[in-house]
């Protein structure tokens, strides 16, 4: 007798995907989490201004796919693009996804530990899935998820990261509590200072242990990557380090202080 496999209703988190020229990664990513039998109170597609046959392509997933679009005329960034798909969600929380994601077998049981860690810890902002390094200051909760400790006194520049644009479940208040996304700037830029917005305002977020096995980054020759990253950020260069570790510790402390003394 062959086992049914297990569903998993989620009726107060909305799935927010942000879209750009990606319509097919976008099909994907809707279809997989529909093979894996998770579903939403509401999903909701933010595009921010892709070409013609993208949008086309996305109007005509609506026959298969129970979805919202919100879009806009021309290209304003990820920054506008985040802000009006997260204005649009109306439940208490939201998983955001860029469309170039797709999440593991497994994942339902998984995100199923992350609502109930959230319900439990009203002081939780968000819970991180993924990411490009493990985060280095974690302490260790259930169900395979760790909350992060940021502290200003602790080495390295990765400690910074608390925060990510990487897949995560937030709370639908997170403008309200952090501020809305930078706009009329760069990706990397809007992100960065969304990051230092979280740790000012004394964010907590916690991740996922096993972080590269929930969700996998897809990206095909024919819908590459959009994101351009600099390459600073990026570099193991150690001059380069030095610089960045200097950088963001004057940074934050400067921007720390202005916010604290301003108020």
């Amino acid at each position: 007798m062959k086992q049914m496999k297990q569903e998993y209703y989620f009726k107060d988190v909305t799935l927010l995907v942000t879209h750009f020229n990606r319509s097919q990664s976008l099909e994907r990513l809707l279809n997989s989490f529909a093979q894996i039998n998770c579903s939403f109170g509401d999903v909701v597609i933010s595009d921010d201004g892709s070409k013609p046959e993208h949008v086309e392509y996305i109007n005509a997933l609506k026959e298969r796919f129970s979805f919202r679009l919100i879009t806009t005329e021309k290209n304003k960034g990820l920054g506008n693009n985040i802000n009006k798909g997260q204005d649009a969600v109306k439940t208490p929380y939201t998983l955001y996804v860029q469309e170039d994601f797709e999440p593991a077998l497994d994942f339902g049981s998984h995100f199923a530990n992350a609502c109930t860690i959230m319900q439990e810890r009203q002081d939780v902002d968000m819970v991180r899935f993924y990411a490009y390094f493990k985060y280095p200051y974690l302490k260790s909760y259930k169900s395979g998820f760790s909350e992060m400790v940021f502290k200003l006194w602790k080495p390295g520049y990765k400690k910074f990261y608390s925060y990510s644009d990487h897949p995560h479940l937030r709370r639908s208040n997170f403008l309200e509590k952090f501020g809305r996304y930078t706009e009329g700037v760069k990706g990397d830029v809007t992100e960065y200072r969304m990051m230092m917005s979280f740790l000012q305002k004394k964010g907590k977020s916690f991740f996922y242990e096993d972080y590269r096995n929930l969700f996998y980054q897809k990206n095909t020759n024919d819908e590459p990557s959009t994101m351009k990253r600099s390459h600073w950020s990026e570099s193991n260069n150690v001059f380069i380090y030095v610089a960045r570790e200097c950088y963001r510790h004057s940074k934050f402390n400067i921007d720390y202080l202005f916010k604290r003394f301003t108020l």
